[in-house]
């Protein structure tokens, strides 16, 4: 983080703890008999979900008791704290019960509100995605988004292809999978672990949570990617996504509002 105000020091090795502590968890419980509940918004969560989101909180408050917190599953504590974590145990938790591997635990870390720390692990393979929106390291190695000079050339992903219907442009949205070179549903936060390491161009959610989105503005940012929300305002503020290796963001967002 190019700023004397926070340490980065101390804050990226302890986010690594925080991805250890979540990730012994869910390794526990993955491919195992457990109960899946549903939520109010008829998503899935699991005891892994939740004692995850537990082992990180405690974590939080024995270290940096005057931050606050932000979880899917837990909601918030010192909310006006100027240093507030966000949390997402499992970010695809549909993958998780499925018995796939493509989910992640997303962790963010903001001051003032503005993301400055993000972090994608991938328990099940122990990749470990760090951004500070000015460099992304992978497994503690610099990882750059790749070039992509046309929407044509491009790999598209995405959560859920029929997640558009309902929040943005269905046409619009479409079109462009009708025009990139790839379409493909490699989504959650794996999509945009792809497009920080340079394995994919263009990832798009319609609709997020902030759980779903803090990490990854300073992921793709530090990696030297643009993410905007559908519209192409803030991410940070906003409640949809669209990630590019940052050539072709302002053309697949006029594209894709017409």
């Amino acid at each position: 983080m190019p700023s004397a105000i926070h340490d980065s020091s101390t804050l990226i090795p302890f986010c690594k703890e925080l991805a250890a502590a979540s990730s012994a968890i869910i390794r526990r419980y993955y491919r195992t008999a457990y109960a899946v509940d549903t939520k109010h918004d008829e998503s899935p969560v699991t005891i892994a979900d939740r004692e995850a989101e537990l082992a990180m909180r405690a974590l939080i408050m024995a270290r940096f008791p005057g931050h606050g917190i932000l979880g899917e599953e837990f909601g918030l504590h010192q909310p006006d704290a100027p240093y507030r974590w966000v949390l997402d145990p499992i970010d695809g938790t549909k993958n998780f019960i499925s018995h796939s591997y493509l989910f992640g635990t997303l962790i963010a870390l903001l001051y003032e509100g503005k993301p400055i720390l993000g972090v994608i692990h991938h328990p099940m393979t122990g990749d470990l995605l760090i951004g500070d929106g000015a460099t992304t390291w992978l497994n503690d190695e610099p990882v750059r988004v790749r070039p992509c000079a046309r929407i044509e050339d491009a790999l598209l992903l995405t959560s859920s292809p029929t997640a558009v219907n309902g929040y943005q442009n269905v046409a619009a949205y479409e079109a462009i999978t009708r025009r990139v070179l790839r379409y493909r549903t490699w989504g959650d936060c794996h999509g945009y672990f792809l497009v920080a390491t340079g394995g994919a161009d263009i990832m798009a959610d319609p609709v997020m949570s902030p759980w779903d989105l803090l990490a990854l503005v300073p992921i793709i940012e530090g990696a030297g990617g643009r993410i905007t929300d559908w519209q192409g305002n803030d991410a940070a503020s906003g409640q949809s996504t669209v990630a590019t290796a940052g050539t072709i963001h302002d053309e697949l967002i006029r594209a894709l509002n017409p």
